[in-house]
């Protein structure tokens, strides 16, 4: 797990001076060892005069040795590799690849990625690839350059693609220092995305000149050419076939490392199936970790307590402060361009602390986009009805109006596809209307088509999930704030042949009420203690205390900086009009309004950076 950055093609001389900064970036990211290779516009080593870099910032997982540091090469340097992430179960491949010829020093999968490439070419090495990754790979022999996402998306990549160069990084602001001033401007369109979805969605970002790579896809680079083609190299096929087994193998090598492992429990389905699976495989050593809100109702300490003591595993409660106050602007930075799920602030914590004991966590993230088991499925699929029937759109009033037959008008306007969107949304049509008067067009989401289709109508819904929400919210969200201080997550829900091996159950086994009843076998021995029937809290924090104590220093003034640094985009009455209706105790806006101080500090906080 690392953070990679580096650029090619840029004008000489030109490189050197963006190295330090692009690293000083991804250090978080790769507390243990961080290394840069720079070459000249013919392929030669270089320090000075450099065109061609790449950058690694490494948190040292399988074989802690310097010898398995970054950026990687093989004997006759003919082959590069920087890469964010782990692959798993590949020693039985590696052993092909001795066989023919191939001299491992190290024991890290990265040094299987490069061979494997060098042997298999991409088509042949991506099927190959169990796990999460963001890889680029250049190639000195065809003078192309490979960056791949992996296939669910766990891992980021973003890049910056123009006639002066290309440039990629695992975080905005470590590619910032290489994108030329004229594409660092705010994106009208990526703003409004994120107040339509509280996050911006692949393959936009917040900066105009910036691109997220969609997960499941790859890009090709052409050294001199300079042209850029992007490809999608898995859609998820159903398989049918033992999926218990399969999951047990999932888990099992997750908890290969070098350094020591743990896992986040909650009281919920996912991560209770994980810590039992793990009982059952012989993993009950490993330290169980979770968030707590003492007092609240939504506090899920008791129940993961209870799970750890049954299992006999170590477990730790790490009670939430009371007080955001001092480091709520380090997570909004940390969180690298506006991002608004308030669940995202006790999970930095929870990283903060779980790193000072383990280096690795296992997680239950995917489970609910397998199952079926958000709320919000259930909600729309009653309104499948309507398929094919939608009211003609006209233009409808601004309004900062939560709810109302105006929000009904909205989604009757939409498919009911793009209706969906609103299930999850974090301003109205209307409200952005409201609050982006001089916007002429309101697209009704930024969601991109998934790269599959599905016949059934909940599996339609998932299939949307799964190219948008999972990972471009949920997993962003788990590799950012444990990133941020040098934690790996593993996610072994979203092991791409048990996803698609779940693809494969009849839906009365794979969609059932209470959901998730395919995972019940895992916690037979947890006597009086199944998360099958308890009610689903999710992960929510005290929001309101929050907002109304640590957080009212950023009220006054909000409107009129956003209203500033974006250029009259966002308007300032309608801003403060919101957020007064919160302070008088309209608790509706609450998550609308921090929201919009985060949108703040962030874009503060970039226009530091891009000027």
């Amino acid at each position: 797990m690392c953070g990679i950055a580096g650029f090619f093609n840029l004008a000489s001389g030109q490189g050197e001076d963006i190295v330090e900064p692009m690293l000083r970036s991804l250090a978080q990211r790769g507390p243990d060892a961080q290394h840069w290779c720079g070459w000249n516009q013919q392929g030669e080593r270089v320090k000075q005069g450099v065109s061609h870099g790449m950058l690694h910032a490494r948190l040292s997982i399988r074989d802690p040795r310097p010898e398995a540091d970054q950026p990687m090469t093989c004997s006759d340097e003919d082959v590069w590799l920087c890469y964010n992430g782990e692959v798993y179960g590949w020693e039985d491949d590696a052993d092909i690849l001795r066989e023919n010829g191939a001299v491992f020093r190290t024991r890290s999968d990265s040094e299987f990625i490069l061979h494997g490439y060098r042997y298999w070419g991409i088509e042949g090495l991506l099927p190959r690839l169990r796990g999460m990754f963001a890889i680029v790979l250049l190639d000195w022999r065809t003078r192309k350059v490979w960056l791949i996402r992996d296939r669910l998306g766990l891992k980021p990549l973003l890049y910056h693609h123009s006639e002066q160069g290309l440039g990629y990084a695992s975080l905005l602001r470590a590619l910032i220092p290489m994108v030329p001033a004229a594409a660092r401007q705010f994106s009208a369109a990526a703003i409004d995305a994120y107040l339509t979805h509280r996050y911006v969605p692949a393959p936009h970002t917040i900066l105009d000149g910036v691109n997220r790579l969609e997960n499941g896809h790859y890009l090709c680079y052409d050294l001199d050419t300079g042209s850029l083609e992007k490809n999608c190299y898995w859609r998820p096929e159903a398989k049918n076939s033992d999926y218990r087994q399969c999951l047990d193998d999932s888990i099992r090598l997750r908890t290969v490392a070098d350094r020591p492992v743990g896992m986040l429990l909650s009281g919920g389905v996912d991560s209770t199936v994980l810590a039992a699976r793990l009982n059952a495989l012989g993993f009950s050593n490993l330290k169980a970790f979770t968030a707590s809100f003492p007092g609240d109702s939504l506090d899920e300490g008791d129940d993961a307590c209870s799970t750890a003591e049954q299992l006999g595993m170590p477990f730790h409660r790490e009670v939430m402060p009371n007080s955001i106050k001092a480091d709520f602007e380090r997570i909004v930075a940390d969180m690298d361009e506006p991002f608004a799920d308030p669940s995202c602030i006790p999970l930095w914590y929870l990283a903060r602390r779980t790193t000072d004991e383990v280096k690795v966590v296992l997680n239950g993230d995917g489970g609910d986009e397998l199952f079926g088991g958000y709320k919000r499925y259930q909600q729309h699929l009653k309104r499948h009805f309507r398929v094919g029937i939608r009211l003609p759109w006209r233009k409808s009033p601004a309004s900062l109006k939560r709810k109302g037959l105006l929000k009904v008008i909205n989604e009757w306007q939409l498919s009911w596809q793009e209706a969906y969107s609103l299930r999850f949304s974090g301003f109205t049509p209307a409200q952005r209307r409201a609050l982006q008067p001089s916007l002429p067009h309101f697209p009704a989401h930024y969601w991109r088509a998934p790269d599959w289709q599905a016949d059934d109508p909940l599996q339609q819904l998932l299939a949307i999930d799964m190219a948008n929400y999972l990972p471009e919210y949920i997993l962003r969200k788990a590799d950012l704030t444990t990133m941020a201080h040098g934690l790996e997550g593993r996610s072994p829900l979203l092991d791409h042949i048990f996803v698609q091996q779940v693809m494969g159950l009849p839906a009365s086994q794979r969609f059932t009420q209470p959901v998730k009843q395919a995972l019940a076998y895992a916690c037979e021995t947890l006597q009086g203690l199944s998360p099958f029937h308890r009610k689903k809290r999710g992960f929510n924090p005290p929001l309101q205390h929050w907002l109304l104590n640590d957080l009212a220093q950023y009220y006054d003034g909000l409107g009129r900086r956003l209203q500033v640094i974006t250029r009259g985009q966002l308007n300032e009455v309608a801003i403060e009009s919101l957020v007064a209706r919160y302070r008088r105790g309209d608790a509706a806006y609450a998550e609308q309004v921090l929201q919009l101080l985060i949108l703040d500090i962030s874009l503060q906080q970039l226009s530091r950076i891009i000027q």
